[in-house]
């Protein structure tokens, strides 16, 4: 049936066989769905993850960390397998309501302490390490608009370009059409905002750089969505700079190659 053809029904059911790639997994409900301990390993941080540009937002500022001579930041990867539903084990679900990787783990304090999202585990992690978050309130407050814009930001991308793009069950034309025109609209935000800087904040390299590259960057380069070409990433010049620059990082290589 064509999305034409559509009508909404007075109240929506579930079908639990329409939904694309991921329609095994997802579902209206929140809760575990089976029992499984998670392992804890030695480190003082444990994640739990998968190299989603989500997840790799934490194991790229991990390696940052330890690049900076931060020891104290050794890290423990646990894959969490999000196409077997393993979010949905009993103790995944204790660490995140929600359900969703990644989730960081900190052993170092007593009770150890769970945070989920991944911008709320990079800024935790900024704060706890004192390192990639400007001090100064100019800064500060520009690195954590570009962080929350990034967060707010991306679920047009993934979520709706990406889904119709390369999930859905088939092609649907307005909803590519609609997300593939508010990402390179995105895009086009970066692009302007890249022109005057190196980095997205004027301080420097920062934690806005890691949570927006492995979405943004990564799709300019065509490592995502395999999209390149159809957004016509190529014009948007200073994001591609920007996103090489970055992606040459040895502590980026060593994220992505622990995803």
């Amino acid at each position: 049936m064509g999305t034409k053809d559509y009508t909404p029904p007075k109240v929506w059911t579930w079908d639990s066989e329409n939904g694309g790639k991921w329609a095994g997994i997802n579902r209206p409900i929140a809760g575990p769905t089976h029992e499984k301990v998670l392992p804890v390993g030695e480190k003082p941080l444990q994640l739990y993850s998968l190299g989603t540009p989500n997840g790799v937002k934490i194991t790229v500022m991990l390696e940052e960390l330890l690049a900076l001579g931060k020891s104290d930041a050794a890290y423990d990867l646990h894959i969490i397998d999000i196409g077997e539903g393993e979010q949905f084990g009993s103790d995944f679900v204790k660490l995140n309501p929600n359900s969703k990787i990644p989730v960081l783990l900190d052993k170092s304090i007593s009770p150890a302490l769970s945070v989920f999202e991944s911008c709320a585990i990079l800024h935790y992690l900024a704060e706890k390490y004192g390192a990639l978050l400007p001090e100064d309130v100019v800064g500060r407050t520009e690195c954590l608009s570009w962080l929350f814009w990034q967060e707010s930001s991306a679920s047009f991308l993934g979520g709706g370009f990406g889904h119709f793009y390369c999930y859905a069950p088939y092609p649907m034309k307005y909803p590519i059409d609609r997300y593939a025109m508010e990402s390179k609209r995105q895009l086009d935000v970066l692009d302007r905002h890249l022109a005057e800087r190196d980095y997205m904040c004027a301080s420097g390299y920062s934690i806005a750089d890691i949570a927006i590259w492995p979405w943004y960057g990564r799709l300019a380069m065509g490592e995502i969505y395999d999209a390149a070409e159809f957004l016509d990433t190529a014009s948007y010049k200073h994001v591609l700079r920007w996103a090489k620059a970055i992606q040459e990082r040895k502590a980026v290589q060593k994220g992505l190659a622990s995803k």
